[in-house]
């Protein structure tokens, strides 16, 4: 019974986000045209694109830091001023390592995201295989994939922090770019989309 109630009020709650937003169809579809178009560019220019990515992450880190260093200085008598500043400078000498070597910085990303993958695939494969919940089969399956595509991308580095982290983020676009795109379309069906859009 709770359940029916629980999912009535899912439905609810989802239509009411959709009422809001259908007559906005328009600029989430031009929103999810640019993300494809961007992501497409970016799969066919990972080196470029991965370099883009180390530099940005090296700007934002340099940001947090000044931010943490700023914060540190506002509550002097803090007894987390140490570590607050600590911190600061960490964000600034990293935020500094990633703007001056990107390429470096980018090979680094890169095998952390291998390692990741690797270790993530290897705990999915034990949970399945140890507990046998209901469809565990597609969580091995993935558990599989993603330990292969960690190894592949480990034996491939260096080399591979050329291209890995670019074509991820291309990617990543790109299906975001479509699921913007899919719920505009869906939007601009709705009953009354067109009038809430004209008004």
């Amino acid at each position: 019974m709770s359940s029916d109630i629980d999912l009535g009020e899912i439905r609810r709650v989802l239509r009411h986000e959709l009422v809001a937003i259908r007559g906005q169809w328009a600029w989430l579809l031009a929103l999810g045209i640019v993300l494809v178009v961007v992501g497409t560019i970016a799969i066919g220019m990972p080196l470029l694109t991965t370099l883009a990515t180390a530099l940005t992450i090296g700007v934002l880190l340099l940001l947090g830091g000044v931010a943490q260093l700023v914060g540190a200085f506002w509550t002097r008598d803090w007894s987390g001023f140490f570590l607050m500043l600590l911190m600061g400078v960490l964000y600034i000498v990293l935020g500094l390592l990633f703007v001056r070597q990107p390429i470096q910085a980018a090979e680094a990303l890169t095998l952390l995201l291998a390692c990741t993958l690797m270790v993530s695939g290897v705990f999915r494969i034990a949970g399945s295989l140890m507990h046998r919940f209901p469809q565990w089969g597609w969580i091995f399956l993935g558990g599989v994939l993603n330990l292969a595509l960690g190894v592949m991308i480990w034996l491939q580095w260096p080399f591979s922090g050329f291209w890995v982290i670019g074509l991820f983020v291309g990617i990543d676009m790109l299906f975001s770019g479509w699921t913007w795109i899919m719920l505009a379309l869906r939007l601009k069906s709705l009953p009354g989309a067109r009038t809430a859009t004209m008004a």
